[in-house]
């Protein structure tokens, strides 16, 4: 694909965070439940609404999951963080106290991070003696 934008690349990361989330979780080797399976009644299931599950993930959303997460390793270990901390939707205010910067510099930092990754999917080097804003401004 050519032609990768901010907005583009922030979806591709969403969509990654939401599948990781829907993975089952990682057990033990061996890892049994040793209680008998309870079968509910009628009168049990009364009142009581369905709970909805979100369909599985497909095979190409988790390979291209897989594929926005390599893309983390071209940034700083803290930026990929925020930028994960991000893609996963955890509101500014925890984001700031986690990293310990305002508001204003950790959307900064998220969208040099961003402007990072879209340097790199388009083919470019990203250039190392230049501003954050510069490149944030060339990656739109």
């Amino acid at each position: 694909m050519t032609d990768w934008t901010i907005t583009r690349v922030q979806d591709r990361l969403e969509l990654a965070a939401d599948v990781m989330r829907q993975m089952p979780g990682v057990k033990p080797q061996g890892h049994f439940n040793a209680w008998p399976e309870y079968f509910h009644s009628f009168a049990d299931k009364v009142g009581q609404e369905p709970k909805m599950r979100r369909p599985l993930s497909s095979p190409r959303m988790i390979t291209e999951a897989d594929e926005a997460m390599l893309w983390l390793r071209w940034l700083e270990v803290e930026d990929a963080k925020l930028v994960w901390a991000r893609a996963e939707r955890v509101a500014w205010k925890q984001i700031t106290w986690q990293f310990g910067m305002s508001r204003t510099a950790a959307t900064r930092r998220w969208q040099f991070g961003l402007a990072v990754i879209v340097w790199r999917l388009n083919g470019r080097r990203v250039p190392t003696k230049r501003s954050m804003a510069y490149v944030i401004q060339k990656a739109r």
